[in-house]
């Protein structure tokens, strides 16, 4: 794991100048690569790369950038290829060290793009082409590991963070069309950044970049929702069991310890159970975070159960009031765009715990997109099945469960009657894709606060219907329809929180769910075996109920990692001072997207249990001053 920073010019470039260009992008994601750096300049000074080193795999010789024996390729890689001793094994003849990353080298050498389609892991990769005069960027099937670019008047300039490219961008203004994206969904739809002339390399793409060019992006894998109805639930099961197990086997590949994060859910404690299975003589670290603001915000204790049953090793990071105040900041600027709600400030403070102990840590990100593990799927889809009752279209092939079935699941949705009250507030029924965007839509809870003029919530609500409605998504599922606009959209948003908060100090996240084996043979699972009576994450925590406590399989009120942000505003304080200071700026108040007369105590007196509308503001805030004053 690792940062990658680099160019192509339009003119080339001294040694001096090319140095000093590396120099001035390493150092935004230095946080990334504590452990060693190095640069490369190709002869005529047309590109460069320059690769900060987080040492896992090889720890003595695995050093980047990396050049190939005849000197034609040199390559600089962020992530983990973990069959990488298989492939060379494939690949045959002498290998002058045991790293990934030359396996990813000599891949390219031999098979070219297509080799992208043998890799099995995370990664966002840069090879220079001196025979040809070309880049070649690649990214992940996921976006695990991101890879920004920006194609200015003086070339293309790319790396693992966007703070990277700050330096070198023709000028810093706020992209409109993210910004609504930002406020419907708290992240941005596509290649989309919040500063225009920034994109991302999207997910499961590759692009050839020659000097003075456009950059010419192909897609090289997607996942397609071919439903199989000729298995049984029993051989989708065992199917299930092996490549689950296998994924956690892949992925423990390292040359240093490997930890867990158990949030105290299923999908982390279940890949800390299956790692610690595979390592049973060997000790096992996990990481939780609590707050001390009660059991609405502590899941310390089902950790616990797990720590205790598998013999785990437990760490809990205390989290309070005074560690939001002297973090937020940081917090903020190492996420490079404010995403995904207050999650990421808890997972940052976890991740520093983690920092202390391990290098590498898997988490359970991919469980709720690929399995279905969001309470919105249940509201959404018992309206569809009342509405399907009432006009006598519950068996058409639109249906998966009756209402009837739903009902001992509903207990799930407890904690959720704002959403509900929101939700049905407008009337029911109507067609899904408008109905689940009622669902995801949060600019309409803002109240009066978003300048609306400001935003064009039409072309956001259009990106989001050709999401919904994929062409490799079937029409009959709209269990399918709403976990395939999760797993393209919510998922790389929290990714990007799981990348920049371990990141941030210097440790490796890993994420066992995202195995495309395994999405792609969960694509083919019927809705009506994933999704049985409404219970969500069913096929999961079936297979796998010998592995997990009771008190964590049988959950109904599983969290999030929630943020007492009101509960610090009611009683005043730090938090409250800290943020009315923010908010209340004259340059804070005057922001284009904000309503002219916003109340700031008007603002911190409205908000919900968990704040998100107050975070999303605050955090774009702190991220505006940062990355745009």
């Amino acid at each position: 794991m690792c940062g990658i920073f680099g160019f192509v010019t339009k003119a080339p470039l001294s040694i001096e100048a090319a140095s000093k260009s590396l120099h001035d992008g390493m150092e935004r994601i230095r946080h990334r690569g504590p452990d060693g750096s190095g640069t490369w300049v190709s002869r005529d000074g047309f590109a460069g790369l320059g690769h900060v080193r987080l040492a896992i795999i090889d720890i003595e010789s695995g050093t980047q950038p990396m050049s190939s024996e005849d000197g034609r390729y040199t390559i600089i890689f962020n992530g983990e290829v973990y069959n990488y001793i298989e492939l060379r094994e494939e690949l045959g003849g002498e290998f002058r060290t045991r790293s990934d990353t030359e396996v990813v080298l000599r891949a390219y050498q031999r098979w070219g793009a297509a080799s992208l389609g043998r890799l099995r892991g995370m990664f966002a990769i840069a090879i220079w082409d001196a025979l040809e005069q070309k880049l070649f960027l690649a990214r992940d099937r996921f976006g695990i590991k991101p890879l920004y670019w920006a194609n200015t008047k003086n070339g293309l300039y790319f790396g693992s963070e966007l703070k990277a490219l700050l330096p070198f961008l023709d000028s810093r203004t706020v992209n409109g069309k993210a910004l609504s994206d930002y406020f419907t969904f708290q992240f941005c739809l596509g290649e989309k950044t919040l500063v225009d002339g920034v994109s991302q390399l999207p997910a499961a793409h590759y692009a050839t970049i020659i000097p003075g060019q456009e950059p010419r992006q192909t897609r090289y894998w997607e996942v397609h929702y071919n439903i199989d109805y000729e298995h049984t639930e029993r051989w989708f099961s065992e199917r299930l069991r092996e490549l689950l197990e296998d994924s956690v086997r892949m992925h423990l590949r390292a040359d240093v310890e490997v930890g867990s994060y158990v949030s105290g859910g299923v999908d982390s404690s279940l890949l800390a159970a299956l790692a610690r299975d595979a390592r049973p003589d060997e000790r096992f670290q996990a990481f939780n975070g609590r707050f001390s603001e009660g059991a609405d915000f502590d899941e310390s204790r089902y950790a616990a159960a797990l720590a205790d049953e598998q013999n785990m090793q437990l760490h809990v990071a205390d989290i309070g009031e005074q560690d939001f105040v002297d973090h937020i900041a940081k917090v903020i600027w190492h996420l490079d765009q404010p995403t995904a709600g207050p999650g990421a400030f808890p997972q940052y403070m976890v991740s520093k715990l983690v920092g202390k102990n391990v290098k590498v840590v898997i988490g359970g990100q991919g469980g709720d997109e690929i399995f279905g593990g969001y309470a919105r799927y249940l509201v959404a889809y018992f309206e569809q099945c009342i509405k399907g009752a009432i006009e006598g279209t519950l068996h058409s092939g639109n249906y998966l469960v009756t209402y009837e079935s739903i009902i001992p699941n509903l207990e799930t949705l407890r904690q959720y009657k704002p959403m509900l009250k929101e939700f049905w507030a407008n009337g029911v029924f109507g067609e899904r894709d408008d109905r689940y965007w009622r669902l995801v839509n949060r600019a309409n809870t803002f109240g009066g606060i978003l300048n609306s003029e400001a935003m064009d919530q039409r072309a956001t609500m259009a990106e989001f219907k050709s999401i919904f409605w994929g062409e490799n998504v079937g029409k009959e599922s709209y269990f399918d329809a709403m976990t395939h606009f999760d797993f393209k959209t919510l998922l790389p948003a929290l990714l990007q929180v799981e990348d920049r908060m371990s990141m941030a100090h210097g440790v490796e996240a890993r994420v066992p769910f995202l195995d495309h084996p395994l999405v792609e043979f969960a694509a083919t699972i019927p809705a009506d075996i994933k999704f049985k009576n409404g219970e969500l994450k069913r096929l999961l925590k079936t297979v796998f109920s010998n592995r997990l406590p009771q008190a964590i399989t049988n959950r109904k009120d599983k969290m999030g990692f929630p943020v007492p942000i009101n509960l610090w505003l009611k009683r005043g304080g730090k938090a409250r001072d800290l943020i009315g200071d923010i908010l209340g700026s004259e340059r804070a108040k005057s922001r284009p997207y904000l309503a002219p007369g916003m109340s700031v105590d008007a603002l911190l007196d409205s908000q919900s249990i968990y704040g998100r509308n107050l975070w999303a503001l605050l955090s774009l805030e702190l991220w505006h001053q940062q990355f745009i004053d």
